[in-house]
């Protein structure tokens, strides 16, 4: 089966860290660029960042850009996300998946597959 683990979620109070890690099981990460999501309780899934292949591109949602960055360790077939100063809107279960070279940039959740369970973040105020 192809799909990422993802782990590191917890229990958070606002202005706190975690470091999410996702991943791949069945197939080899380095072809894909990867994208992190989050669903807030009641709301859809929405894209937070997203890798190249190599690592050496990312971009970011505006909601997180500046505190939240994305990286990958292709030889541990693992992406990861360090998120610092969280806030209470940051809560939600966080998922990755993967997409395609050639659709690198969008963070449409159409577009990627091989969701994980996904790991539960919780900031409090």
């Amino acid at each position: 089966q192809l799909q990422f683990v993802e782990s590191g979620g917890g229990l958070v109070q606002s202005g706190g860290s975690l470091r999410l890690s996702c991943t791949a099981s069945g197939f080899t990460l380095d072809y894909y660029p990867v994208g992190w999501f989050r669903q807030a309780p009641g709301k859809g899934r929405e894209g937070v960042s997203i890798i190249s292949s190599s690592g050496d591109s990312a971009k970011y949602a505006d909601s997180v850009n500046g505190r939240f960055t994305i990286s990958r360790d292709n030889a541990k077939n693992t992406v990861y996300l360090q998120m610092n100063n969280l806030k209470p809107e940051d809560t939600g279960d966080y998922y990755c998946g993967k997409t395609f070279p050639h659709m690198y940039g969008g963070l449409y959740e159409a577009d990627f597959d091989s969701w994980g369970p996904g790991t539960q973040v919780i900031v409090s105020t």
